[in-house]
């Protein structure tokens, strides 16, 4: 007989886009136009002084190991990177790298957690949150975000958590936030770090779309006073410098946390290759202005796609603020085709047509607090954004391929109505 998997292990949940991408990508390998709205990836090329360095690096053999820590030309560039963009006062020995943003979910977790700790999580949330958590025997308390109040945290219920939670211990921000676009400003960031500076309360601060803010500037909890002693901010440079495939990011906290999650490193990944690391200092120090093109281009999408999306009946999008997401509240139309949102999502990909699809995502996929929207991604060309707004409105009125879709997938049947927000 095979060895038994842990009950961890069987009860793993994935991020739910890469299973649609997989679902995608064999539609379209058989001969289905599909435009992919599913994947938060850049459409763009790595910035060029990142891929001159990378190719540089190969041609002199950096591709041996270094230290876990990073190398210092790295650090030091990161370093400077976040002291002159966020304010956030960081040496060298304050950066850690690593294969992107989304690893140090794992490394803050198992810095932090003890089993049957508290960790509030903001609903919607990015999907890999929970397993991380849950990998320490820790406890995921959710919170939700609403469309409302521009899916901001309140600081009330941070306040509420801290008062009632058995054994509080961690809060999970992300801003600009996946999958709403929501932002939380520096008054919230100062008036939640007002609120557990000098607590045993730790913060991860899940900062990968940090460019991509279309009104104001993007903020960092770290900036505020006591908080590089509380907290871990990450960053990738999928986003910005769309090196997606290179794999990497970094952390920002105090020396002796930093230096915790370079041993974990060390345990686990050994090292982020030089030649990666090298070719993102370059990117840090001689990109920026191309970066800054690639985010007005991936600005021109959002808008688009936004005011598309809020000419559909049902449809409501706030006006986009950040990141390359899409949001939209979907309840309407969802509760006159009784279908859930995720339903609709895979409906619009599988079912709406057989040879043209748009793939999505429903926001149940990022906690029941998304229930009653889709999010859409802006990584396609203008074209193809057009295309599938088009196709949207003639999805949605095929009401006999809905009743066919539904047939085939009960499981998609919304049990009652969705909430309709004011």
């Amino acid at each position: 007989m095979a060895a038994t998997l842990s009950q961890f292990a069987q009860t793993l949940s994935v991020e739910t886009a890469f299973t649609v991408l997989a679902v995608a990508k064999q539609l379209k390998a058989a001969g289905k136009d599909v435009v992919e709205l599913e994947i938060g990836d850049s459409p763009f090329e790595s910035t060029a002084s990142a891929k001159s360095t990378g190719i540089q690096a190969i041609n002199e053999n950096q591709s041996h190991y270094c230290p876990s820590s990073g190398v210092p030309a790295f650090r030091e560039a990161a370093a400077k990177f976040v002291k002159n963009e966020f304010g956030i006062s960081a040496a060298a020995e304050n950066i850690i790298p690593g294969p992107g943003a989304k690893v140090f979910e794992q490394f803050f977790c198992e810095a932090f957690l003890n089993p049957g700790d508290g960790v509030l999580v903001f609903s919607p949330f990015f999907p890999t949150y929970i397993p991380n958590i849950e990998r320490r025997g820790a406890r995921a308390v959710l919170c939700p975000l609403t469309q409302g109040n521009e899916f901001r945290p309140q600081v009330s219920d941070i306040e509420d958590f801290l008062n009632t939670d058995a054994a509080p211990k961690a809060i999970f921000l992300n801003s600009p936030h996946n999958p709403t676009g929501g932002v939380t400003t520096e008054d919230d960031l100062r008036d939640i770090a007002d609120l557990i500076r000098g607590k045993d309360i730790a913060v991860f601060s899940d900062e990968p779309y940090c460019h991509m803010i279309w009104e104001g500037q993007h903020h960092s909890i770290l900036s505020q006073p006591g908080m590089m002693d509380q907290a871990v901010a990450a960053y990738t440079f999928s986003k910005s410098y769309s090196m997606s495939g290179w794999r990497l990011g970094f952390a920002v906290s105090n020396k002796e946390i930093s230096d915790a999650i370079g041993k974990m490193i060390n345990t686990t990944l050994s090292c982020t290759p030089t030649l990666v690391q090298l070719a993102g200092a370059a990117a840090l120090e001689q990109d920026s202005s191309e970066r800054d093109r690639t985010m007005l281009l991936f600005r021109e999408k959002v808008v688009l796609l936004t005011e598309g999306l809020n000419k559909i009946p049902g449809f409501h999008s706030l006006d986009p603020t950040a990141t390359f997401y899409v949001f939209p509240n979907v309840a309407p139309v969802c509760n006159d085709l009784g279908i859930t949102s995720h339903g609709l999502a895979l409906y619009l990909l599988e079912g709406a047509d057989d040879d043209f699809g748009v793939a999505c995502l429903g926001g149940e996929c990022f906690g029941e607090a998304g229930a009653g929207f889709l999010r859409f991604s802006c990584a396609e060309p203008n074209d193809r954004l057009q295309q599938a707004l088009e196709f949207l409105p003639v999805a949605l009125s095929r009401t006999e391929r809905i009743a066919a879709f539904l047939e085939q997938n009960p499981q998609f049947r919304l049990a009652k109505p969705y909430p309709t927000e004011a």
